[in-house]
């Protein structure tokens, strides 16, 4: 056995305003969940992005809670790729850098396909790529 695809991905960022404004405006990613000061969760095609503060998310559940979640968390900047069409990562090149976002490194792999890199607001690092550097089409 092993799983299909990955469900949700997860983030931890450091104000969740913020987070919501650039994952859905810049992004254009849609909402689909809110609990304020603990996470803003958006669809991403068939995956979900979980964004959580940090801070709520290491506090173990209450004994009486609904949907008992384990703690978790990161320290330090992570990482998410998004998956994109060559002449996506064009358009979102045009378009992150037009909104005063640096491009920190823009190349083609090896094995080919191309990839963008930049980070958001809190440090966390975004890609665009090609899923054919992975093998994926």
């Amino acid at each position: 056995m092993q799983p299909s695809a990955i469900l949700e991905a997860a983030l931890y960022v450091s104000d969740l305003g913020e987070a919501e404004r650039f994952y859905g405006e810049m992004l254009g990613l849609e909402r689909i969940a809110k609990v304020e000061g603990r996470h803003v969760f958006f669809r991403c095609g068939q995956t979900v992005l979980l964004l959580f503060n940090p801070s709520a998310t290491v506090e173990p559940p209450a004994p009486d809670a609904r949907l008992p979640v384990p703690p978790h968390g990161a320290i330090g900047p992570g990482h998410l790729c998004f998956a994109a069409t060559s002449d996506e990562i064009v358009h979102w090149k045009a378009h992150l850098e037009a909104a005063g976002i640096t491009i920190e490194a823009d190349f083609e792999w090896p094995s080919g396909g191309r990839s963008i890199y930049f980070r958001d607001p809190f440090g966390n690092s975004l890609e665009f790529a090609e899923p054919r550097i992975w093998g994926l089409t």
